[in-house]
C-alpha cells in the first residue's frame, strides 16, 4: 500500500510520545514561574526568578542553621494523642498518621541543641509540611521544654516559626499553649538568656500570638505572611480599610514589629553575628 493509502491509526502508531517524568518541576507560588525542582533546592528553596522564599522542611533547615553533625534532638518520639476523639472529615488520629508517614516527623517541630560556628544554643524548628504547622498539646511541650533545657543550660534559644495558628483538633488544649509556652519563654527571659525569632513563610494566628512575638531579636524572611487573623476576617470585624501587603514581613519591619529581614542565603551568617554578639553581653 502506498503511503498516501495507509491508514491515520497506523501512521500514529509509529510515532512514540515522550514521557515527562513526574516531579521535574515545580510551579513558583508568587510569580506563577514554571521552575527547574532541582534548581529550586539547590538555591535553597528560592525562586531563582522572583526570589520568593518558599517553605523549607525542617531538616533541611537545621542543616543550614548548624554545624555538620551538631544537631542533638530531644523529645523525638514525642505523640499527639487524639484525647478529645475528634470527628470531621477525617478523624484527627487519621490525620496524624498520614502526616506522621508523609513527613517522617512524629509532630510538627524539631527541637534540639546545636552548635554554629562552634557556639552551643538551642534550636527549634517547626515544619508547615505537617498539618500546617500547627500548634498542638505536642508543639507547646516541645517548645517549653526546649526552653526549660536552655534556661538551665544557659544557652540561647533560637525558635524558627511557620505555623497556620492552634490545633483545632485539640480545642482548649491548643490554646493553652499560647500561655504555656509565654510562661517559659519568660523564666528564660528573667535569667538575662537570648531568644532569637525567625519567622517564616507563613507564621500566623496562635503561634503568632505568643512565642513567635516574644523574641529579644526577631528575624523574618522577605515577602513572608506574618499576622493573627485573616485579612476578611480582619475587615468585617473593625470595618476598617486594611493597607496594601498589611501582613508581609515588609510591612511589620516598618512598624517595628520585626527587627530584620535577611534574605535565606544570608541566614546562617546573620544568626552566626547574633550568637558571637550575645555570648559577650551575657
Amino acid at each position: 500500500m502506498g503511503l498516501f493509502g495507509r491508514s491515520k491509526s497506523a501512521r500514529l502508531g509509529t510515532l512514540k510520545k515522550k514521557e515527562i517524568p513526574h516531579g521535574i518541576w515545580d510551579k513558583c507560588r508568587d510569580c506563577n514561574e514554571i521552575v527547574f525542582k532541582k534548581q529550586l533546592e539547590e538555591n535553597l528553596n528560592v525562586c531563582p526568578t522572583c526570589a520568593f522564599h518558599h517553605p523549607m522542611t525542617a531538616p533541611a533547615r537545621i542543616g543550614l542553621l548548624t554545624d555538620p553533625e551538631t544537631f542533638s534532638e530531644i523529645d523525638a518520639s514525642m505523640k499527639s494523642v487524639d484525647i478529645l476523639k475528634f470527628e470531621g472529615v477525617a478523624a484527627y488520629s487519621e490525620k496524624l498518621q498520614q502526616n506522621q508517614e508523609k513527613t517522617g516527623m512524629n509532630d510538627a517541630i524539631i527541637c534540639g541543641t546545636a552548635k554554629l560556628n562552634k557556639r552551643d544554643y538551642a534550636l527549634g524548628v517547626m515544619d508547615f509540611r505537617f498539618l500546617g504547622a500547627s500548634m498542638g498539646s505536642v508543639v507547646g511541650e516541645k517548645v517549653v521544654r526546649l526552653t526549660e533545657l536552655a534556661t538551665s543550660k544557659r544557652l540561647p534559644l533560637v525558635l524558627v516559626t511557620a505555623s497556620g495558628g492552634a490545633r483545632m483538633y485539640e480545642g482548649m488544649l491548643s490554646l493553652m499553649q499560647m500561655a504555656k509556652t509565654s510562661g517559659a519563654l519568660a523564666r528564660h527571659a528573667e535569667a538575662n538568656l537570648p531568644y532569637i525569632v525567625i519567622m517564616t513563610h507563613p507564621t500566623t494566628a496562635g503561634v503568632t500570638a505568643s512565642f513567635a512575638s516574644l523574641g529579644d531579636i526577631t528575624i523574618a524572611e522577605p515577602k513572608a505572611l506574618i499576622g493573627f487573623a485573616g485579612p476578611r476576617v480582619i475587615k468585617d470585624t473593625t470595618q476598617a480599610k486594611l493597607p496594601e501587603g498589611f501582613q508581609s514581613s515588609e510591612f511589620l519591619m516598618k512598624k517595628g514589629m520585626i527587627d530584620r529581614i535577611v534574605e535565606r542565603k544570608n541566614l546562617r551568617n546573620e544568626l552566626s553575628l547574633l550568637l558571637e554578639y550575645f555570648s559577650k553581653a551575657c
